[in-house]
């Protein structure tokens, strides 16, 4: 019996089947709607360091056929044969996606899935719907990836972009130029390909095929290894249609450009405007058919433009500047009296940089203030410090998180405790505070220290206990500091961007600047004791400075930061 996985929910491929000789299947189709559904075999830094393990209508198999591209058949839009003990050494993961071919969003997709059948039984499968995403052209349905065995993962992740724009995701390159379909079809017509069986064995199946879904397959089943019937949507044989991955990457969906500057001939594929002002039709513009100076090039988005420079198409003019001829004051170039401004590509090119990144794992930074967590996957809840989420989507529960008495009393004697909120539920919240800088530290079965005042969030699955340090001379005569053990990711804050440095026998911090550090560090007291003679009235102003023993691999955290 299938496994049925949600997105987020990962598995060993040796506990889902005994084989190394999979099939996967992939279904995905919207009305009027063309999809291109690929494969990428990326190296241990997930990148695609050997374009040759690009697996898609192009290029059907690796070179060792480890990866093999089937084509559509036993009622799956793409099917790929994926033979895992075959896959190169520098191969760690196989991530499978689909692409809309032209133009479309994904939220207009309807039930999809991806499936995995080994034996002919149908082993795993994960399935999904348009209502999921929005303005995505791109997604990343699923992955098999090495974590010591082979594994496999649901992503479900959307991406902006196309199959172009996917390809550069992943450190590809977008060839600018192709070869003419007419010396491409010569090359298919010469026979079947070379992973196609013998006629004779088209009558049996093998191990790994797809199960029949249909009586009418029964008599004579497709061979999973063959090749597709009529490939005509995935391969670029119409002298007027070129595949995606040729053309120039464009991120986001289609819109309108915006017209040339003035004194700047249009772009040739933009039909030329109506003349300016006391122009003759026709003619260049420029009295006597003299081609006035360029245009001074446009401020940067976020500046005011130079005294006499036209400012950005849709930006407004700054104070003092006067807009363009025939332009009302606060109107947008080309926009009609009391008409509404519409977004144009200036809009669109300005706004690019601040989307949020579409990476597919739990724990994603926006930039270095913005984290977001995606509770759909790992199936585990979020302790987050009560008051730090800017914005959530989808179905998210929040709820108090209490430490018990006991837990409060610790916290006040030490300083120690976080007021918490517990995050459950399916969809992604987006956690900040105070400006301050955010770092993902994934621990798999190590420790770490961290000030409780330094933690902004952390997985419920992670174990945590007030340490002490042991110390005279101190206020209270210890310090005290959050202990992180197990697997699972903690977010800790700092202020301005950190340094890690080694822990030598000769490594001192000051108490303020130390932010983390590894717990098999051995961390005492200096006898070097500090004086502050500024200090408010009534304080002494003392700081102590701590010092690092460990053997080589401890790390200590410090910050650009002093109180």
């Amino acid at each position: 019996m299938a496994r049925e996985f949600q997105r987020g929910h990962k598995a060993k491929i040796s506990d889902l089947t005994a084989g190394t000789d999979l099939y996967v299947g992939v279904s995905i189709a919207g009305p009027g709607l063309t999809f291109d559904i690929s494969c990428f075999g990326l190296d241990a830094n997930e990148q695609l360091s050997d374009d040759r393990y690009f697996v898609f209508y192009n290029q059907p198999k690796s070179p060792e056929e480890s990866i093999q591209q089937l084509g559509a058949q036993a009622g799956d839009s793409e099917s790929f044969r994926v033979t895992l003990d075959r896959i190169p050494a520098g191969i760690h993961r196989l991530s499978f996606t689909a692409s809309v071919d032209g133009d479309g969003q994904m939220s207009q997709i309807g039930p999809g899935y991806i499936r995995i059948v080994a034996g002919g039984e149908e082993v795993v499968r994960y399935s999904f719907t348009g209502s999921e995403f929005s303005t995505e052209r791109a997604l990343m349905i699923g992955d098999f990836y090495l974590k010591d065995v082979w594994r496999f993962a649901a992503v479900g992740q959307g991406f902006d972009g196309g199959l172009a724009a996917l390809l550069k995701n992943f450190g590809g390159e977008v060839a600018e130029e192709e070869a003419a379909p007419e010396q491409q079809v010569p090359a298919q017509a010469t026979g079947a390909p070379g992973f196609a069986p013998p006629p004779q064995a088209a009558a049996a199946a093998p191990s790994f095929g797809a199960p029949a879904q249909a009586p009418a397959q029964a008599p004579a089943p497709a061979a999973a290894f063959a090749a597709p019937p009529q490939p005509a949507a995935h391969q670029p044989a119409a002298p007027q249609q070129q595949p995606v991955h040729s053309a120039p990457t464009m991120v986001g969906p289609l819109t309108t450009p915006p017209a040339a500057p003035y004194g700047q001939p249009p772009h040739p594929p933009q039909q030329p405007g109506p003349p300016s002002y006391g122009q003759v039709p026709g003619r260049q513009p420029g009295y006597g058919g003299q081609v006035p100076p360029p245009a001074p090039a446009p401020a940067p988005y976020g500046q005011q433009p130079a005294y006499g420079q036209q400012p950005l198409y849709g930006q407004q003019p700054s104070y003092g500047q006067q807009p363009p001829y025939g332009q009302a004051p606060g109107q947008a170039p080309g926009q009609a009296p009391g008409q509404q401004p519409a977004a144009g590509a200036g809009l669109a090119a300005a706004l690019q940089p601040y989307k949020e990144a579409p990476t597919g794992a739990r724990w994603t930074p926006q930039n270095q203030q913005l984290m977001r967590v995606d509770l759909s996957m790992g199936g585990q809840a979020v302790l987050a410090r009560q008051g730090s989420m800017v914005l959530y989507q989808g179905k998210v529960d929040f709820s108090y998180k209490g430490a018990g008495f006991a837990g409060r009393i610790v916290g006040n004697a030490t300083g120690q405790e976080m007021q918490l909120m517990r995050c459950t539920g399916r969809g992604q919240v987006f956690l900040a505070e105070t400006g301050a800088h955010l770092h993902a530290i994934e621990l798999q079965g190590d420790g770490i220290c961290v000030s409780a005042e330094n933690v902004l969030a952390f997985d419920e699955s992670l174990q945590h206990e007030v340490r002490r340090i042991e110390g005279h001379g101190i206020p209270g005569g210890a310090l005290f500091t959050m202990q992180f053990q197990g697997s699972g990711t903690v977010i800790v804050k700092t202020h301005g961007v950190p340094v890690v440095l080694p822990v030598t026998p000769t490594t001192f911090a000051d108490s303020n600047a130390i932010v983390a550090w590894s717990s098999a560090s051995q961390v005492i007291i200096s006898s070097q004791v500090r004086l502050r003679r500024n200090a408010y009235p009534g304080h002494s102003g003392e700081t102590v400075n701590l010092q690092f023993r460990g053997a080589p691999g401890n790390f200590i955290v410090v910050q650009p930061y002093e109180v």
